[in-house]
């Protein structure tokens, strides 16, 4: 197994140690194994294209990787009443419904690429993450770091929206396979 593909694994392999972290209370952990698995989400996919060390393996559990992450962040934001149910419906809205026109593609032999509007929406929601926990370590600062997480993450279901529409018109052809 190559680099880039042990640092995918390297973080699904973060985040029931990130849950744990979370879940009792230690939140500078929790942000630290979340920054760094953060990080490796941007050295895999750097790594593998310098180095020719692209597979299919990483293709597929890179963005599956991404989103384990922050969607086991988003679940604890919401069961610490941080964020609303309702906004991670809208953003596993959008992945059920890219995931699904990509897989109709690629049984007829056709590989969907992710836009730039996607990847966009991937770092704002990783931001609004790490803000959220920062927040949570903090006593006097907190409203106002909170304040800037929801502006964040609320541009972040904005990029959701606009680019899973984006996905979906692009790629409209999916559904006359």
């Amino acid at each position: 197994m190559n680099l880039p593909n042990k640092l995918t694994l390297g973080r699904i392999i973060a985040v029931p140690f990130f849950i744990a972290a979370y879940v009792l209370g230690y939140f500078p952990a929790a942000l630290i194994i979340f920054i760094a698995a953060a990080i490796t989400d941007a050295l895999d996919g750097n790594i593998a294209r310098k180095r020719g060390l692209v597979t299919n393996f990483g293709k597929i559990m890179d963005p599956l990787a991404d989103k384990i992450l922050v969607y086991s962040a988003l679940c604890l934001f919401i069961e610490s009443d941080i964020i609303r149910a309702w906004m991670l419906i809208i953003i596993l809205a959008r992945e059920f419904i890219v995931a699904g026109m990509r897989t109709v593609a690629a049984s007829e032999g056709t590989v969907l690429a992710a836009g730039m509007s996607g990847k966009i929406k991937t770092v704002l929601q990783m931001v609004a993450v790490v803000l959220y926990l920062f927040a949570l370590c903090l006593t006097d600062a907190k409203p106002t770091v909170m304040m800037v997480a929801n502006v964040v993450f609320y541009a972040s279901l904005v990029m959701t929206v606009y680019s899973g529409a984006e996905y979906v018109l692009k790629n409209r052809s999916v559904f006359s396979m």
